[in-house]
């Protein structure tokens, strides 16, 4: 996503082989669209030079203590694992640490950039089977149950920005597909946030999908 001011957004790649780096920047700098700045592991504790992290498993010794220690020292980024392996439960296990975004390795440029996107606008970029199913096993938990009980009145338009929201879209995309402007689906997931009393557009769509049946207004 192309930033108000216009400048790229800025990836910070960890993880990843030389050759495949080199394809990667490539692809993603090609439209002007992204920046792409690798860092090692060494450099975890020093100021990101980006938004959003994309990391990989190349000579990372444990991805999970990366993602640990990543999140530790900065508890709001944003970080999209990329790997070969690609079962729900390796995707499960991301999510429960705190990823944003799962992608398979191999995946071609137009997904990469996608789930970029996705990520930097505040959502989740992994399959909805495996958000439905972490959403379930969280709220199966009366620990970490939070209050989403009862449905939430939307309208038939707010109704359709939640959809296409939990799918994943980005709000350019949703105002595209309702033919809407961008600061009007702004307008709408704001409301729907207040409704369903959540902060960020992660709550929203776990809420919408553990309310199952939402009613219109």
């Amino acid at each position: 996503m192309v930033k108000k001011s216009g400048s790229p957004l800025r990836v910070v790649v960890l993880g990843y082989d030389p050759l495949r780096l080199v394809g990667l920047r490539t692809l993603l700098e090609a439209e002007g669209e992204f920046t792409v700045q690798p860092i090692e592991p060494a450099e975890l504790a020093k100021p990101l030079p980006g938004e959003v992290v994309l990391m990989g498993s190349h000579g990372m010794g444990s991805v999970f203590d990366a993602i640990a220690t990543l999140r530790s020292l900065r508890p709001g980024v944003k970080i999209i694992l990329s790997s070969a392996v690609n079962t729900d439960e390796a995707m499960l296990r991301a999510i429960s640490t705190g990823v944003k975004g799962y992608i398979d390795e191999a995946a071609p440029a137009d997904l990469y950039k996608r789930a970029l996107r996705v990520v930097q606008e505040g959502s989740i970029w992994a399959p909805r089977r495996v958000l439905a199913t972490f959403v379930e096993r969280a709220t199966s938990d009366p620990k970490k149950r939070t209050a989403t009980a009862g449905t939430v009145s939307v309208s038939e338009r707010e109704l359709q920005v939640l959809e296409l929201l939990v799918a994943g879209r980005t709000n350019k995309e949703i105002g595209a597909e309702l033919g809407i402007e961008e600061r009007t689906v702004k307008m709408h997931v704001s409301r729907l946030m207040q409704k369903a009393g959540v902060d960020n557009r992660i709550a929203l769509s776990v809420h919408a999908i553990t309310s199952l049946l939402l009613s219109r207004g």
